[in-house]
Order: C-alpha cells, then structure tokens, then sequence
C-alpha cells in the first residue's frame, strides 16, 4: 500500500497554475451527442484548436473513429487508441497532483457514471472507469488507487494552496459514497489532494443531472478568488441555491485563513432546453437516461476552461454570453477569453471544463 498522496507530499494544483497539457476525449456515444455527434466534434475541435496554441493536447479516440478526428484536427493533438464509454474526460481522466519535486502523481478514483444502480446516467462504464490509469501509464505517471471511493473530476475544484471547493449535492448523494459519513469523504480528499481544507457549498446547478458539480457552479480564478453562478430571478430555482451558495463563501475562509473575493457570473438569461428538433438524433442504450423535449439544460458560464494561453467560455447565443465573456477577462488579464459556441456540448449533459482535464507542468 502507497501512503497517501498528502505523506508523500503531493498537492492538486490550481487549473491556473501551468500546464503540460490537456487529456480530452472524441465524442461518439450516439445516448449523449445527437445526430452522430457532427455538431459537438465541431464544438470539440475548436476547443482543441484554441488549446493547442499554448500547450500539448491528447485525445483518446476509438480506432474507428482515428480518420474522423484526424480529418478534423490532422496533426495537431497526439492520439491515444484507449477505450472509453463517453467523452467525459473531466470525470473519467486522473486527477494529477504535483510535488516540489516537479513528479507527478496520479489519482484513480472510481467512475460509476454519476451515481450507479441508484441514478447513474448509463450502466455500462467499464471503460470509463478504466480510463485515468490507462492513461496515466500511456504518459508513464505513478498511479494512486484511489478506489472504491467514487468521485469525478468536475466534483472539485482546487486553488493549489491547500483549498478544495466541492457541493453536499454531488458528494453526499447516495450513489456515490453512501457507507462513508461526510467527516470521512472529507478527510479521503484532504488525504488523497494533499489539501488541508474542504469548503462544501449546499448546491451546483439546477437540473444538472451530475447531482450538481461544483465546476458548473463555482470556480477559483486566482488564490482567495471566485465566480459564483448567479441570477438576480428570485423565480428561477437557481437563484435560491446560488443564494445559500453565497452565504457560505461570505463568510468562509480558505486554507491560509483569507476571505474570498467573490465574482458573480450570470446564467444565461433565456433558459437553455431540449428541443423536439434534438431528440430524433439520440439514440440510447438499454437503462440509459433519455432527453425529453423542454427538458432544462445544466447551462453556466462558470463551465469555462482556463489553458496555458486561453480561458474557454461558452457561449449560447444569450444576451449574457458577452456578460461573462467581460467578467472573466478582467479575472484573468494574462490570458485570452476565448468564447466558443456550446449548446451542442451542453446537449450532451455538460461543457467545456466537463470534456477537458488539465495536466500539470
């Protein structure tokens, strides 16, 4: 048995902090991504033509599936032939730590598609849940097993200085940890990130069918620093769970005993929904969760990517898109705030931090 990831004195760097690169996943699972996906690959490609300006981007793709990618992207990314259910790599890749050694370590949590035999969103995850140590050892990383606890990636967030953001919503629902107390999940993140601080928030966002993650929510832009999804709607749903959101960030600290600065993102004003249009593109698996026509959409500016040279925001064709787009280019002065079209990656339950995961320097 390895002693903990926090003994052997590793850290979850700050998505800020610099990157070697990013893993990131082609989508083709027909249940997820409508009308064989056409609209999201180009969703996706753009994403890792923005990316590949500032750092190396690797991308598991399915053999069948190479000449598509590469037709899109040529030679720009490195393809890996690793075998995944969907294009979660947020959720299904490592969390990779780092230590004053410059090595890094990487963290296998267990995947079970959000929830498993109580609300999981597909059955058969086999692969997914295989994806961060094959991976890992494609890049030749020491693994941490952190298994049996299940946990995705989008379900924390880390300032790098000892600070983890994650919501009761997602971490104690009860297809995830449920034999564990929440003083015990605690202590497995502050032993498995090397953090001395867990800061759980009450909510994520409304429908957001990952029991809520904090990373559609709730974001660090710099140390003591945050956007918080917002609305000023007192009749939307999320304008009560954004509220309780607040009041705790109001009046936590983070690791180092500093108050947060706290920066309000809009949600887009018109509500995002499945359309009758969408649906005939689906096509699902057995026991696999099914849209609906007017079903809300998990839709947040706070899903943004920040790369070596860009922050990624999405965009949804919204009177807030731009909004959003002047908050975070004041949060992040050094780097290009980048907005890319993302309805059609939000139609297949999440967006832009959902289908990338940061590899540290």
């Amino acid at each position: 048995m390895m002693d903990s990831p926090k003994k052997l004195g590793y850290r979850m760097p700050a998505e800020y902090e610099p990157h070697h690169g990013t893993l990131m996943i082609w989508p083709t699972r027909p249940g997820s991504w409508p009308y064989q996906g056409k609209a999201a690959k180009k969703a996706f490609s753009q994403i890792i033509k923005t990316i590949v300006q500032g750092e190396s981007v690797y991308l598991l793709v399915a053999q069948d599936y190479l000449t598509e990618a590469q037709d899109y992207l040529g030679d720009s990314v490195v393809y890996l032939d690793t075998p995944t259910n969907d294009a979660w790599a947020r959720d299904t890749g490592p969390t990779i730590l780092v230590n004053d050694k410059d090595q890094k370590l990487a963290v296998d949590w267990s995947f079970n598609a959000w929830g498993g035999a109580v609300d999981g969103l597909y059955q058969d995850y086999e692969d997914d849940d295989q994806v961060a140590s094959r991976f890992a050892e494609e890049l030749e990383m020491t693994v941490y097993d952190a298994k049996p606890f299940v946990l995705e990636g989008g379900a924390i967030h880390s300032d790098g200085q000892g600070t983890i953001l994650v919501t009761e919503s997602c971490l104690l629902s009860s297809g995830r940890n449920p034999h564990l107390s929440k003083e015990e999940i605690e202590n497995t993140l502050l032993e498995c990130l090397g953090a001395e601080k867990v800061i759980w928030l009450p909510y994520g966002i409304y429908q957001d069918e990952t029991n809520e993650h904090v990373d559609n929510v709730a974001a660090f832009v710099g140390p003591a620093e945050l956007v918080l999804a917002w609305t000023d709607d007192e009749s939307d749903p999320q304008y009560a769970m954004s509220a309780a959101d607040l009041a705790i960030l109001e009046k936590e600290t983070d690791a180092k005993g500093r108050h947060f600065t706290i920066h309000k993102l809009p949600i887009p004003a018109v509500r995002q929904v499945v359309t009758e249009e969408d649906l005939p593109g689906y096509s699902y698996e057995e026991g696999e969760e099914e849209r609906y026509a007017g079903e809300r959409l998990a839709a947040s500016y706070v899903n943004f990517y920040i790369a070596n040279q860009a922050v990624l925001v999405p965009q949804f064709q919204d009177k807030n898109d731009q909004v959003a787009l002047d908050i975070l280019s004041k949060c992040f002065p050094d780097r290009k705030v980048v907005g890319i079209p993302a309805r059609d990656i939000l139609l297949g339950g999440g967006n832009i931090h959902c289908i990338t995961q940061q590899i540290p320097e």
